[in-house]
């Protein structure tokens, strides 16, 4: 267990934003949570006395220096557990690199995540936001995940039913309101995460993007590392990469509404981009919203709407003058606003705000 004090938080945070964080540890292995529970003083969290997870930092805007002590979760390992007529049963450590992840099991001849190539962050989050993109989310290539309760330090596993998976949404973004809530924001750490790539592997390609690529390349049956390769390529066109250009990826969430909505919408913006969902509901796409309403290029100090994707907020002012996370939110207040004035739709962010 590392334990790191007045730590800086801008090379955590793929937004790359300056703020500084009292204390830091840094999670290795699951035995490292046991040596924080005998550290002089500890404490469990509570309101009172709050814990916060770090992942990749690639979901978060930070909106001053951290007094909440932050687990930086860096656990590493990814192993075959078991290969059956259905599929290959697949585990990571938390703290693996998302892509890097996927890129591997490409490599191992075990598809199934290509859709979700080049989402940035680590293995740990992935359930707690359900990420997903091109038609994959996760859950539907999720088997189960471990975690320690930062309370009672015990372990526990949860499979998909358990983890209430929704849009972008877990049991680990709620943090328990009364004793029937099994909210888990706050009081566990996902240590190793699951996977059942499902066989026989089938593509998934109703996205207009990867229908593209079908019609330019001449390519009407991909194989795994085809869609990889195409995915990436979408992505680095439409997406700053956060090493350059310090961003939290998509900032808001696609916005559902029922067919009706949309079709009042319709009515109004003919061109609007919608998607109809397995539900009967209409899943609007919040880059054309917010494109819709001219916000892209336009910025509040340094923090901006990318030029290329309205989806995604930018830190402009680079490493040495950097955005603050009040500029980026004062944005994103106003894109909301702006948006709901001329649709009626409130967008949701996908950051955690710390």
């Amino acid at each position: 267990m590392l334990v790191e004090n007045n730590v800086a938080l801008q090379p955590l945070n793929t937004f790359g934003i300056a703020a500084r964080a009292q204390s830091l540890i840094r999670v290795r292995h699951e035995d490292d949570l046991t040596a924080w529970r005998a550290l002089p003083g500890w404490v469990p969290p509570s309101p009172d006395a709050p814990v916060f997870v770090l992942g990749g930092g690639s979901n978060l805007v930070i909106t001053g220096d951290v007094k909440t002590l932050i687990l930086k979760v860096e656990i590493a390992g990814q192993r075959l557990v078991e290969e059956t007529e259905k599929g290959w049963l697949i585990e990571a450590g938390a703290g693996e690199n998302w892509h890097a992840f996927v890129a591997w099991t490409l490599a191992q001849g075990w598809p199934g995540l290509e859709n979700m190539a080049l989402i940035p962050g680590s293995v740990g989050a992935s359930p707690v936001q359900n990420i997903g993109a091109y038609g994959v989310e996760l859950q539907d290539r999720f088997h189960s995940l471990d975690a320690v309760d930062l309370v009672t330090g015990q372990s526990f596993s949860l499979d998909a039913a358990q983890c209430g998976f929704g849009y972008r949404d877990s049991v680990f973004k709620h943090a328990p309101s009364d004793k029937r809530s099994f909210g888990l924001a706050g009081r566990a750490i996902i240590t190793r995460v699951r996977f059942l790539l499902p066989k026989p592997w089938k593509p998934v390609l109703g996205y207009l993007d990867l229908e593209r690529k079908m019609t330019e390349t001449g390519i009407s049956q991909p194989d795994a590392q085809q869609v990889f390769d195409w995915v990436v390529a979408i992505r680095r066109a439409k997406l700053p990469d956060p090493a350059v250009i310090g961003n939290a990826g998509s900032f808001f969430k696609n916005p559902t509404v029922s067919l009706e909505q949309c079709a009042d919408i319709i009515a109004r913006e003919p061109k609007v981009v919608h998607y109809p969902m397995a539900d009967g509901s209409i899943k609007l796409a919040a880059g054309w919203l917010i494109d819709a309403c001219g916000w892209k290029g336009k910025s509040v100090g340094n923090a901006a709407v990318y030029e290329r994707q309205a989806l995604v907020l930018v830190n402009k002012g680079g490493p040495k003058q950097p955005c603050t996370g009040g500029e980026v939110m004062t944005l994103a207040k106003a894109i909301q606003t702006s948006v709901y004035e001329r649709f009626g739709i409130m967008l949701e962010p996908e950051p955690v705000v710390l």
